[in-house]
């Protein structure tokens, strides 16, 4: 087993803390963690934190690590999103091995364990209707009112009971509730619902059940059957610890303990199930897998990598109170990632034409250029140079304002990996716009600097105009305004928040290196940001996805904006 215990205790977050004291009083021999998703949505980065809190605790501890679906409703539950779930689960690195564990596996025991609490007294079959069960519920200054049905006999509930599983009742006529306390502080002991009939056909049992057990009563047996030592929840928990543990002091079976942490809240986005079902039935975006969105398919589809997000998460840390998290915190975590693994490439997004009119127009050579300076092992690629290129817009100005070092009228910059250019005449079209330049190169500065000693301040990107590849390029931003969506105005929801401009598409020309690239693959578009090869591409058009840019440009025209408002 590995001992975290070296470590000094400061850097021990609360829950290693609790971990290392029940091993430490001999409460648990080993550690055993599970990561319980219920099959009925696409997981995001909030599931992330929950999984690498799952996963790293049993690491750190020499423990196991159990993947198991809660798939106890099967109104929202379907296969796409089992299979969704367990490509994340692996995308991100954590191993559960051959432990695949399917909560409606354990649907017989489940029952049989509900009819030891009947026998005991414990539970029994209640007639009334939804509605009137949340009704006799009470508030929290008033106890609840106790049903009529809830003293009937052992023999009675039991006949009931085994009458709702043959599917003698209709949907919702009928229910198996705890028998606990309705004058309970805690509106959760109020005979919470055990059982409810729906005769509906389960993913992957079948018409086998016509009953279907309740989260709260399920959460703990899948638990101790599997044999967790610590269920690691979410903080919204908490309150149903009381009746985790309840249900399993009354049975006496093995009891596993639970811990609850702080969810993750994330700027400019939602993390919510029912927000990206109505982003996505709205066309708001395009499918549970949009990369705007926060969901792990999203993420993997922009570009971010599981080693970006594992770090995110370390970074953001275990607490015990919810709290948001600025957006940029996961934008620096995979720019640094980025900047250690991807490939550099040229990439032209607005496109000025430049012809090197001392350069042989039937000459063509190639430049080595190295792949990343992060990585000595990254190796060089070739570069295709030639007498007409392509460079950014933005390099030029034919008035260049105070501090303006690039391209102009009579000046001389850099071409990134080639040689001096200087500008010498300017071509423009029956509107006066600059449509194409004309420079002069020094032969004799290629790939370096000056023989005379001369200095430049600015050195450009650029392509080859015939050997550049033509793509679409995605431009993602965030997909709200506001650091907080539901920030808006009296009578507006929080659609009123999107952000028009967190998608722009446009043709980009990219060096050819990039011609066979696979979706997922990574690049740093040299001066642009980070890009990934998106899986809408195909032979004839590559489309590139940003990842993310290589500086915060949304904080410096929003704080730009707000100075301009003052």
């Amino acid at each position: 087993m590995n001992d975290p215990t070296n470590e000094t205790s400061a850097s021990l977050d609360f829950i290693r803390e609790a971990v290392k004291d029940d091993l430490a009083e001999g409460k648990f021999d080993h550690v055993q963690t599970r990561f319980p998703p219920e099959p009925n949505a696409y997981l995001h980065i909030g599931h992330a934190k929950a999984i690498w809190i799952d996963y790293g605790i049993a690491q750190d501890f020499g423990g196991l690590f159990n993947l198991r679906f809660d798939d106890t409703n099967p109104a929202k539950e379907e296969q796409e999103f089992v299979d969704a779930i367990i490509e994340d689960v692996k995308w991100l690195g954590a191993d559960f091995d051959d432990r695949l564990f399917f909560g409606s596996d354990y649907f017989e025991q489940m029952y049989e364990w509900a009819v030891d609490l009947i026998k005991k007294g414990k539970a029994y079959v209640c007639d009334l209707s939804p509605e009137e069960v949340s009704k006799n519920r009470g508030t929290l200054t008033e106890p609840g009112i106790d049903s009529p049905y809830r003293n009937r006999s052992v023999e009675e509930n039991l006949d009931l009971f085994q009458r709702m599983r043959a599917g003698e009742f209709a949907d919702g006529s009928r229910t198996l509730r705890a028998k606990i306390d309705m004058a309970s502080p805690n509106m959760n002991l109020r005979d919470p619902v055990m059982y409810r009939i729906l005769h509906q056909d389960h993913h992957r049992q079948g018409d086998k059940w016509c009953i279907y057990p309740m989260y709260d009563w399920a959460h703990g047996l899948e638990d101790s059957i599997e044999g967790v030592t610590h269920s690691l929840c979410s903080l919204e928990y908490e309150i149903h610890r009381p009746l985790y543990d309840w249900f399993l002091d009354q049975l006496g079976i093995y009891h596993p303990r639970q811990i609850e942490f702080a969810r993750l809240n994330l700027t400019y986005t939602v993390m919510s199930k029912r927000r990206f079902i109505e982003l996505v039935n709205g066309g708001y975006v395009k499918g549970y897998d949009d990369p705007r969105l926060p969901t792990l398919a999203g993420l993997r589809r922009r570009g971010y990598t599981p080693e970006a997000i594992k770090e995110f998460c370390r970074r953001i840390g275990v607490a015990k109170t919810d709290s948001i998290v600025d957006y940029a915190v996961l934008e620096d975590c995979v720019r640094e990632d980025l900047n250690k693994r991807a490939q550099r490439v040229m990439a032209v997004m607005n496109p000025l034409k430049v012809t090197l009119i001392n350069y042989p127009e039937d000459q063509n050579e190639e430049l080595n250029v190295i792949n990343n300076p992060e990585d000595p092992d990254a190796g060089t690629r070739k570069v295709p140079f030639s007498r007409e290129l392509y460079i950014e817009q933005d390099d030029f100005r034919e008035e260049p304002p105070p501090k303006y070092f690039r391209l102009a009228p009579g000046r001389e910059v850099r071409l990134r990996n080639a040689y001096f250019i200087k500008c010498v005449d300017v071509v423009k079209n029956d509107d006066g716009e600059v449509v194409e330049i004309k420079c002069m190169y020094d032969p004799e500065t290629r790939g370096g600097d000056a023989p005379d000693g001369r200095k430049v301040k600015a050195t450009i990107h650029w392509v080859s105009a015939k050997h550049a590849i033509t793509a679409e390029a995605r431009l993602f931003d965030h997909l709200f305004m506001k650091p907080d969506p539901d920030d808006v105005e009296e009578g507006k929801d929080y659609f009123s928040n999107l952000n028009p401009d967190s998608l722009q598409v446009s043709t980009c020309y990219v060096e050819p290196s990039v011609m066979e690239a696979q979706p997922g693959t990574r690049y740093q578009f040299e001066r642009q940001g980070y890009f990934c090869v998106d899986t809408d591409s195909t032979a004839e058009k590559l489309v590139f996805n940003r990842t993310v840019t290589l500086r915060d440009s949304w904080a410096k025209i929003e704080k730009a904006m707000n100075k301009a408002r003052k």
